[in-house]
């Protein structure tokens, strides 16, 4: 028997969740008024529509069955992240800073789903408020919109249990403690006191204290929006160590960040996935920095920039320290091929996720094992657990509908007039939220050029890879609403 949407209990949680977004907007409000800006009044009119907006959406959900099925949470989910970048557009469209409004939606997009890529020509000429809103977009879709909000749902009478497992990436999720509210607060705890820290590091070695606090956040969210058009090239070899060592935090799981800052180093150190994580910045670092130092000079500038830009790459952070497209195009296919990647499950970074590539390498080797012994039993094991078939299957299709988004998405860009090996290096950061890509649109992020067809195709596609592909694709399945 179908059971009925529950439509009311949509609205009002997707009205309490843009109450967050109009008070998130107060920030650069008054960082307008502080500075003097002159888009002081876009912000007052952005906020006024979004503080409105929630409440009558609130007003919608009136008397809703407190019920939030698993329809309701893959709706709420992909709904908030549109519903968010819908208000977030106004600041940027009603300033002038971005008249189009495709490119306001773009940069919108780009920065929840802690994408990067820009469409400012000119970042450095943007106001105050501005930089700080980019900033903020990418923090507050870093952690999760959804972990953010089931903190404060239970406060409303609404459960959060179903949009934290639809929302929060990788193969499985972990809960610190029986509440998932703790859970998502714990989370967030540990995201704000990185944030802090980082930022507090920058300024310590030099940085504008405004310049500090933004690229903090976009460092945590590994989103990587800069408030120069240069990323960090400007900045000093100490502060792009500080950027990599955060970076690097950022791509691990935070449940096993929080478990090392309990004192449980144990639980880390016998993390399958972190290895598979560290290893491949370790591994991937050595190779750039190896290149660099064959066709540059400088040991200590090679170390830095391979590594920096290795890590960059991996957690789809997307900073950068050096024009990486100046350099031989053998490092390219490296730099390439790292877009794939990302970070643990459970991080801010975007990508596979090495959970998944190393259950996929491990599948591989035990089938050939099979291949050789037809007889024996051959189970894939990860984390000393031994893997359910649907688990494998699980990371199979993911992997599978993960390379057909990009090659429907090249498809799409070259029919926009875009070469075949840029169109490929776009769909892959896309999905996997790095921003920055090869030729043209290289290591500046900016994608101004971009046909409109094109940009609003990229942002579908950057949703899709935030939500981890199958809380979009479930949307459309006829079996879902049959349930």
């Amino acid at each position: 028997m179908t059971r009925t949407f529950n439509w009311r209990i949509v609205f009002k949680t997707l009205g309490v969740l843009i109450m967050l977004e109009a008070i998130f907007m107060l920030i650069p409000t008054f960082t307008a008024w502080y500075y003097h800006e002159a888009d002081f009044g876009a912000w007052i009119v952005s906020s006024a529509v979004t503080w409105l907006s929630c409440w009558w959406m609130i007003g919608a959900g009136h008397n809703a069955e407190k019920r939030v099925g698993e329809r309701e949470g893959y709706v709420i989910v992909a709904a908030v992240w549109v519903v968010y970048s819908l208000f977030g557009m106004l600041p940027y469209w009603l300033s002038g800073a971005l008249t189009d409004i495709t490119d306001a939606w773009y940069e919108t997009m780009a920065g929840f789903t802690t994408t990067g890529s820009t469409v400012f020509r000119d970042v450095a000429a943007q106001t105050h408020s501005i930089l700080l809103w980019r900033a903020l977009t990418q923090w507050i879709g870093g952690m999760g919109i959804i972990v953010l909000s089931v903190a404060i749902l239970p406060m409303f009478g609404l459960g959060g249990m179903q949009l934290y497992s639809a929302e929060v990436t990788g193969v499985s999720y972990e809960k610190l403690s029986p509440r998932i509210a703790d859970t998502a607060k714990h989370m967030w705890l540990t995201y704000i006191a990185l944030t802090i820290i980082e930022g507090i590091l920058l300024w310590l070695c030099g940085m504008g204290g405004f310049d500090a606090i933004c690229h903090s956040m976009a460092t945590i969210s590994t989103g990587g929006f800069a408030t120069h058009n240069d990323s960090l090239i400007a900045f000093s070899p100490a502060i792009q160590w500080i950027v990599l060592v955060f970076m690097l935090l950022s791509g691990i799981n935070f449940t096993q960040l929080i478990y090392l800052f309990r004192g449980k180093a144990d639980r880390v150190i016998h993390d399958e996935e972190t290895h598979w994580y560290l290893s491949a910045c370790l591994v991937a670092g050595i190779l750039l920095s190896a290149g660099l130092l064959i066709y540059t000079n400088g040991m200590w500038s090679s170390i830095r920039l391979g590594f920096f830009t290795s890590v960059a790459m991996i957690t789809s952070t997307g900073f950068v320290a050096a024009d990486y497209m100046i350099w031989p195009q053998v490092l390219w296919v490296l730099i390439f091929f790292l877009m794939f990647t990302g970070g643990a499950s459970g991080s801010t970074s975007g990508g596979m996720k090495w959970v998944r590539l190393g259950i996929f390498a491990k599948a591989a080797h035990a089938e050939i094992k099979r291949r050789i012994h037809p007889n024996a039993v051959i189970p894939v094991r990860f984390n000393g657990h031994t893997l359910r078939e649907q688990t494998t299957s699980n990371v199979v299709a993911f992997m599978f509908f993960y390379i057909l988004i990009i090659v429907l998405a090249t498809l799409w860009f070259c029919g926009c007039g875009i070469g075949f090996d840029e169109s490929l290096g776009i769909a892959t950061s896309m999905i996997g939220n790095v921003g920055v890509s090869i030729g043209q649109w290289g290591s500046s992020g900016c994608y101004a050029a971009l046909p409109a067809a094109a940009k609003w195709v990229a942002t579908f596609v950057m949703l899709i890879g935030r939500l981890e592909i199958f809380t979009v694709l479930l949307l459309f399945s006829r079996a879902l609403w049959k349930k």
